[in-house]
C-alpha cells in the first residue's frame, strides 16, 4: 500500500493499465465530420429541424420552469406528461405506460423490482447490459438461454415455470448483430408453460410495424406481453424510455421501481421532444427511407461472406481479432465514414465486428461506397 496514490487506489490505475494494454480502453470522443454509419439515429430525427421546431412548439405544454423541480413522485409531476404516456401507450396499443429518464433506467427499474426472492429470470445471452443489471439487482435466481435457441429456452421452461414465477426476457431486435427474436415461437410456448414476457423493442422502434411501432406490433402478439421497453434515444432522436403493460404493472412500477422513485423527472424541454418524435412517426417518409436503404444494402452486400444478413437498421460485418476490427475502422475513417468496430470482450472473442448503422438519409452512393471497400477485405 506504500505506493498507492493518495487520491486513487492502485489496484483501480492497474485495472486502466491493463485496458491500455489489451487496447480496450475507452476514450471520449467529439463529433467528428464523417458520413455516419455509425449512430442509432436511424430515421435521423435527430437532425430534424421539423422535430427541433415542434418541439419548441409543445415545450409550453409541460410547464414554462427549466427543470421538473424533483421527482414525479414529488413536484416533477403535471396532468400533461400522464397524457402523454397515455398517447404513447394508446400507440403502442398498450393500457398504459410509465417514462423512465432512459432506457437503461427502465430495464434496471423494471427488472429489479419485479423480481423476488424465489422468482426466475431466463435471459437471451445477447441481451443488452441494462437488462443483465437490472436482472442482477433483484433478488431472483437467473439463467441465460441459448441466443434465439427456443429449444433451449423450453428446456429450462420445462425445468422451472411450474414451481416458479418466470420471466422471460428477450430484445425484439438485438444491438450487436441486429438480427430479430424468434417471438411467435416464443409466445407459442405459453401455451405449454407459465411464464411473463418482457421484451426490449430498443432497436426495434422506429422501424417495424405501422409507423414504427415496433415488433411485437407487426407480429400482432403486444397481448402476450406482460412488459414492452421502448426507448426514445435511438430511431427516435430523442431521450427517455417507456415502459408499456397494464395499469396493474404501472401502478407497481410507481411504487417499487427505484430507478423511477428516486431519480428528477425529465425537463419540460425533454417531454415536448419526446412528444414530438411520436407527432413525426405519423408524418414522415423516413421510415420508408430507411427500409429502402436495408433492402437496397443486403441486395447488393450479399456476395460478402462476411455480412450478416438482418431486416434492422443494424449490419454486421465479422473480422476476427480485435486489431483486425481496429484496423478496419480506421481504414473507413480514412475514406470518410464513421463506422466502429465492436471488439471482445463486449462480444465472444472470435466474433469482433464491424457495426454498420444504416440511416434514411444515407445516400445509394455511400452505401456502394461502404459495401466496396468491405469487398477489398474479402
Amino acid at each position: 500500500m506504500e505506493n498507492e496514490n493518495q487520491n486513487f487506489p492502485s489496484h483501480l490505475s492497474n485495472l486502466l493499465l491493463k485496458r491500455k494494454e489489451q487496447q480496450l480502453f475507452r476514450q471520449l470522443t467529439t463529433k467528428n465530420n464523417l458520413i455516419d454509419f455509425c449512430s442509432n439515429d436511424y430515421l435521423g430525427f435527430n437532425k430534424s429541424s421539423y422535430l427541433k421546431q415542434l418541439t419548441e412548439e409543445n415545450v409550453k405544454l409541460f410547464g414554462n420552469q427549466n427543470g421538473s423541480g424533483g421527482s414525479r413522485l414529488l413536484a416533477g409531476n403535471i396532468e400533461a406528461i400522464q397524457q402523454l404516456e397515455k398517447q404513447i401507450a394508446d400507440f403502442h396499443f398498450a393500457d398504459a405506460g410509465l417514462i423512465f429518464n432512459s432506457g437503461y433506467d427502465a430495464n434496471v427499474g423494471l427488472l429489479s423490482s419485479i423480481g423476488k426472492k424465489d422468482d426466475v429470470f431466463l435471459y437471451d445471452e445477447l441481451v443488452h447490459a441494462s437488462i443483465h443489471d437490472g436482472i442482477r439487482l433483484s433478488n431472483s435466481k437467473f439463467y441465460k438461454f441459448k441466443h434465439n435457441d427456443v429449444t433451449d429456452l423450453k428446456r429450462l421452461l420445462q425445468k422451472f415455470s411450474f414451481d416458479s414465477t418466470v420471466y422471460v426476457v428477450v430484445e425484439s431486435v438485438y444491438s450487436m448483430d441486429g438480427d430479430l427474436s424468434p417471438l411467435n415461437e416464443i409466445v407459442k410456448l405459453k401455451k405449454q408453460f407459465p411464464f411473463f414476457l418482457v421484451i426490449d423493442e430498443a432497436h426495434s422502434t422506429g422501424l417495424f410495424g405501422d409507423n414504427g411501432r415496433g415488433l411485437c406490433n407487426e407480429l400482432n402478439i403486444y397481448n402476450d406481453c406482460f412488459a414492452r421497453i421502448h426507448t426514445f434515444g435511438k430511431a427516435l432522436g430523442v431521450h427517455g424510455a417507456i415502459v408499456l403493460g397494464n395499469q396493474l404493472l404501472i401502478d407497481y412500477l410507481i411504487n417499487y421501481a427505484r430507478s423511477f422513485i428516486y431519480t428528477t423527472a425529465l425537463s419540460p424541454h425533454a417531454y415536448a421532444a419526446i412528444k414530438s418524435a411520436y407527432q413525426l412517426l405519423n408524418l414522415t417518409e423516413e421510415i420508408k427511407n430507411l427500409k429502402q436503404n436495408i433492402d437496397f444494402f443486403n441486395e447488393i452486400g450479399n456476395e460478402i461472406p462476411q455480412l450478416i444478413y438482418t431486416p434492422s437498421a443494424i449490419q454486421t460485418f465479422r473480422i476476427s481479432g480485435n486489431e483486425n476490427a481496429e484496423k478496419l475502422s480506421k481504414i473507413f475513417s480514412k475514406e470518410g465514414f464513421d463506422i466502429r468496430c465492436i471488439k471482445s470482450p463486449t462480444v465472444k472473442s472470435g466474433t469482433e465486428r464491424l457495426r454498420i448503422c444504416l440511416h434514411s438519409f444515407n445516400t445509394k452512393e455511400q452505401i456502394e461506397n461502404v459495401l466496396y471497400i468491405l469487398k477489398k477485405q474479402v
